[in-house]
This record gives C-alpha cells, structure tokens and sequence, in this order.
C-alpha cells in the first residue's frame, strides 16, 4: 500500500511538473539582452514597435548598440569573447554569415516564420523581420513631365538631364547596369560581369556623388545637388509623406531582408530567441513599416498597414511585381572579388 501511495504520488508530482507555465520551465532571465543594430531612426522604431514591450513582459532591458559591424561579428566569435546577444548583418551578407558559422540556428520552436515571405523563412541561420530596397529616386519638379520609368532611363542623360548620385559599392550597381542594358529581370543571374561594368563605363562621368552612406541621396535631393540618385526606399519615404518634391520607382529595385543573428556561442540565446519571435508578430511588422517604410515580412502584416502607406512600401503587391529579389548566394561567392574590381574600376576612372 505504502509502494502504491509513493507511486502515485510521484506520478502526481511529475504531472504537476508538466503542468507548470512556459515561464517556470524557463531558464533564468539575464540582467539585459544587447542588440548590435543601425542606430538612428531604425533603433528608435525597433524599441518603439517591439524592444519596449519585450522589456515591459519579460524585464529584462534592450540595450541597442551601433553601428553594424561584420568584421568585429566574426572576431568576437573567433575569439569566443562576445558582447552581442543579438547583431544586425548587412541585407547581402546572410549566406556568408551562415556558411563561416558565425551565426546560432534560428530555433522554429521559438521563432515562428511560417507566414513570412519565401526569402525570410529560407534562411536558417539569419532572422528577417522586414525587407527594403535599392530604388531609383527623383526631384518630380526636375521633371515635371515625368520621372524616369526604369534603369534605362536613369542611363539616358538626355532624356533625364542633371547631377545624379550612385552608391560607391558593387551591389545593385551591378544589377541596375545590367537591366539599364536591357538584361530580363528574371535572367540576371548569374551576373555578367564585364558587361556591367562596360555599362557602368556609360555613364560613369554623368555621376556627381558617389554615395557611401544610406542618408546622402535624400539629403542631395532636398538641397538639388543631384536630380538623380538611388537610395533605400526608406531613407525617402518620411520625406515623401511629408509631400517633399520626391519620388520613387519601383521598377527594377532591388529588394533584401534586414538580417539578423544569434553570433555563435552568444548567452542567453533562449531569451534572444524570445525576443525575435516577438518581432515575428504582424501587428508589430506592420507599426514598425509605417514608421521606416520598410515592409514586414510576415504576410499577415500588410492586413495592418493603414491605406495611405501601403503604395510606399517595397512588398507591396504592385511594388513587388516590378522588382528582383538580390541573390545573396551569388553574393556570397563573388562579392570579394566583386570589391576588388570595383575599387580598381573607379581608380581607372579617376
């Protein structure tokens, strides 16, 4: 009788055991979760749509960090002294992350991104809340006519006369170049390299600026030192709400995810899990893309972004349609010596 009653008073405790809250099996809260991200604009809209409720449930403190660094990501694991709970990677540099073990795997029983677009949920390594573009944009009093429509048009300096700004790196330079040549955008991989850069040769003397910083093309565009320049959509979005002479085409942009990791080995890793499943939420998504003008990725999102915004967003349905989704893989494989030969292309030009 004795036995019996032991036994089913351990069987009682291990149900109860089972029973218990989420939150009881957790494993211990740490004091603050670190975030390596962009800073600015984009840090303040990541706290406000999603950090601030995280520390409000859970208690621990968001502490955000900048500016983006890969090179300090991959010496911080190399060394096993990592400061980061979580880092920011630039939108190209998902394959290479996953493919130098930098990054934990993202954890599905966590993270839930089966509702995200194809290219968020692919990757294994890199969490992907939001997705931005490289888009062609314009003073509209430059060109009370109409802007230019495609790449091709940005290359046509007669038809589009004026000071116009590139980005001083190989990525989307090369895309652009090639569909400026008249290359489908579905048969843009791989890249052909010589003939972007012959393409590139076209109009590399009609170039004013060479941007190096993501706030530049706006702000050449305002004070109309550039008619022309690319930019990431949403470093022109708040201007063009606030009915700035701006605009943008989406034609030929070219989209990536933001990406985010889990460097190798990091602390509290559940906690950082936690964190990036609360920004899976499409409510969240849609606040967050209202305030930067970078779409959610989770498909729900969109259902929450209100009408007036909705024509500004990069996934967008029409949006979409128009433009190519950058090919991190091929980026991954050639991007070094994609920076080799664009650095001894713009000294051959000086």
């Amino acid at each position: 009788m004795n036995l019996t009653r032991r036994a089913l008073l351990a069987a009682a405790s291990t149900l109860a055991l089972t029973a218990l809250p989420a939150a009881a099996q957790e494993p211990p809260k740490p004091r603050q979760i670190v975030i390596n991200a962009s800073g600015g604009a984009q840090a303040a809209s990541l706290r406000a749509s999603y950090w601030a409720d995280f520390e409000k449930e859970t208690g621990i403190k968001v502490v955000d960090t900048s500016p983006v660094d890969f090179g300090k990501l991959r010496a911080m694991v190399d060394s096993g002294n990592i400061a980061w709970n979580i880092s920011e990677i630039g939108g190209q540099d998902g394959f290479r992350v996953t493919q130098m073990g930098l990054a934990e795997p993202i954890d599905a029983k966590i993270v839930d991104r089966s509702t995200f677009v194809p290219a968020a949920k692919e990757m294994t390594h890199v969490f992907s809340p939001s997705s931005y573009s490289t888009v062609i944009a314009y003073r509209t009093d430059a060109f009370p006519k109409g802007g230019p429509k495609n790449w091709a048009d940005f290359w046509d300096v007669k038809k589009f006369p004026g000071p116009r700004s590139l980005r001083n790196h190989p990525v989307d330079n090369l895309e652009a170049a090639l569909m400026a040549d008249g290359v489908a955008k579905d048969k843009l991989y791989p890249l052909d390299v010589d003939r972007a850069f012959k393409k590139l040769d076209e109009i590399h003397r009609h170039i004013s600026v060479w941007w190096t910083t993501g706030q530049q093309p706006a702000q050449m565009l305002i004070d109309k030192e550039v008619v022309l320049a690319t930019g990431w959509n949403g470093r022109f979005y708040g201007l063009i709400l606030e009915k700035a002479p701006l605009a943008i085409e989406w034609e030929g942009g070219v989209l990536k995810q933001s990406s985010w990791v889990v460097p190798k080995g990091a602390k509290d890793q559940y906690w950082s899990m936690k964190l990036l499943a609360m920004m899976t939420d499409p409510k969240r998504q849609a606040e967050n893309a209202m305030k930067l003008g970078y779409s959610g990725t989770n498909t729900l999102s969109e259902q929450y972004v209100t009408a007036d915004k909705k024509p500004h967003l990069p996934l967008e349905p029409g949006n979409l349609a128009k433009q190519i989704w950058l090919d991190q893989e091929w980026w991954t494989k050639n991007g070094q010596a994609m920076a080799e030969r664009w650095n001894k292309w713009m000294l051959s030009k000086q």
